[in-house]
């Protein structure tokens, strides 16, 4: 099935080439796909300024021919523009908001609004990604579940949980907490990953979730890549599993470990917002999407 696709930047500067390897990928798939104005553009870090990279966003969410706005990659910026960009029009005709890391701006922001979005790998990260995540892209782009199976994790808590996903990545989610882009947790199967933190951050974060009600009321956790995750010189005296189980000790819900998605090769596509199970026993996890 093939859907109209258009690359943007809202974040960091990316090559030319990465776009250009992304559109012969997609294209290839049986997508029509075209690229932002401002895409392969640098303003110092950024793609472009705030308002090249607005209006390339804007103009992604106005022109009723797209389907799906594919994130070029993360860094930093989203949160720059989201306030001014206006999502009215996909009330009329939703489109698919497809990214991951600095892309969770999007993911808590359209959930709000009522809109799903797709956590996946994005233009920068192409090369590197495994056959299982792009066939998983594939998949979310067309509107096909995917359906997982990842081998158990001696920390997981077993259970089942029918709900919605939403999450990201976890410093964004925390740095969200009480904004306008916040959204309600209850009732949801959070996702969090993260990159290059300390176990102490992912503690603090975890504290900024606590004390926000976040974590009382979820259907189920899935805790995906924790990439390069460090130990202060005088170690912490926690693994990362006994920080994020701690968090969750009071609550009966399952929790699943290393879901392949985050910042991993093995990026695996979830669509936010939708209808999901995730069952977890002590021989598999098995998550529908």
């Amino acid at each position: 099935m093939s859907k109209n696709i258009r690359i943007v930047s809202p974040a960091k500067a990316i090559s030319s080439e990465l776009i250009e390897g992304a559109v012969r990928h997609l294209t290839a798939e049986g997508h029509h796909v075209s690229v932002g104005q401002y895409a392969a553009g640098a303003n110092n870090y950024f793609s472009g300024t705030e308002t090249e990279r607005l209006s390339d966003f804007q103009a992604a969410i106005n022109d009723h021919t797209i389907d799906v706005i594919l994130c070029a990659r993360g860094g930093y910026g989203s949160i720059q523009i989201i306030d001014k960009l206006d999502f009215t029009p996909l009330l009329k005709q939703p489109k698919l908001i497809v990214g991951f890391s600095d892309i969770t701006v999007f993911h808590l922001h359209c959930h709000k609004l009522g809109f799903q979005t797709c956590h996946a790998t994005m233009p920068l990260n192409f090369p590197e990604n495994t056959k299982k995540s792009l066939i998983a892209l594939q998949r979310s782009i067309i509107g096909e579940s995917n359906r997982y199976a990842v081998f158990p994790n001696l920390h997981n808590r077993t259970g089942i949980a029918n709900a919605e996903i939403i999450g990201g990545n976890l410093a964004m989610i925390q740095t969200l907490i009480g904004t306008n882009s916040d959204c309600n947790f209850d009732g949801k199967i959070l996702f969090i990953e993260d990159v290059s933190e300390y176990i102490y951050t992912i503690d603090r974060m975890l504290w900024s979730l606590t004390k926000a009600g976040k974590l009382k009321r979820l259907a189920g956790l899935i805790v995906g890549g924790m990439s390069n995750i460090k130990d202060t010189e005088v170690p912490f005296g926690k693994s990362l599993e006994s920080v994020i189980l701690n968090h969750v000790k009071s609550y009966n819900y399952p929790v699943c470990f290393d879901f392949p998605a985050g910042h991993i090769d093995d990026n695996r596509a979830l669509t936010f917002g939708k209808m999901s199970t995730l069952e977890v026993s002590e021989n598999t996890v098995k998550v529908i999407n």
